[in-house]
């Protein structure tokens, strides 16, 4: 099995993104095509096959401006039918070293509440929750936990 990581060619896999991010997601969460072209994406490739991607946004996260140093998970997602076999370990993984590599020394991700398995994901890679937002999410409703993790800088080659 080949696992690979490759960011997503904009404007050309914009339509692909916004497939897979709806078979993924519930309605309610899905993100407009302008949202991605905002972001900078990231395609999990398994044996060259699209399963997953994951999303980065470098301007904000959900309570306003990135302070400097820090980097915004806006999405981590494997498909269904990829589930299961670790991938998502290996992406959140993956999105670690690239913050190590690209000079992050702080992590933030929101998640919905009641999405136990990627709460207990990030806890296992050192995330703790510093807030909890009621009513964030809708249909369902849902609270947010937004978690972050501290990274030591690294020290230069």
């Amino acid at each position: 099995m080949n696992v690979e990581f490759r960011k997503a060619q904009l404007p050309a896999e914009l339509r692909a993104l916004v497939r897979v991010d709806h078979k993924i997601f519930l309605k309610a969460d899905w993100f407009p095509p302008s949202y991605w072209k905002l972001s900078e994406p990231y395609w999990l490739l398994l044996d060259g096959v699209r399963a997953g991607c994951c999303a980065f946004d470098l301007r904000h996260d959900d309570a306003g401006p990135l302070r400097a140093g820090s980097l915004y998970i806006a999405s981590t997602g494997v498909l269904p039918k990829f589930q299961g076999l670790g991938l998502g370990r290996l992406m959140k993984a993956w999105q670690l070293s690239y913050a190590h590599n690209h000079g992050f020394t702080r992590l933030l991700t929101t998640t919905r509440g009641k999405n136990v398995r990627m709460i207990a994901l990030n806890k296992k890679f050192g995330f703790q929750i510093v807030k909890k937002i009621p009513n964030y999410y809708a249909g369902p409703p849902d609270s947010a936990i937004v978690m972050e993790l501290r990274l030591k800088k690294r020290p230069p080659k």
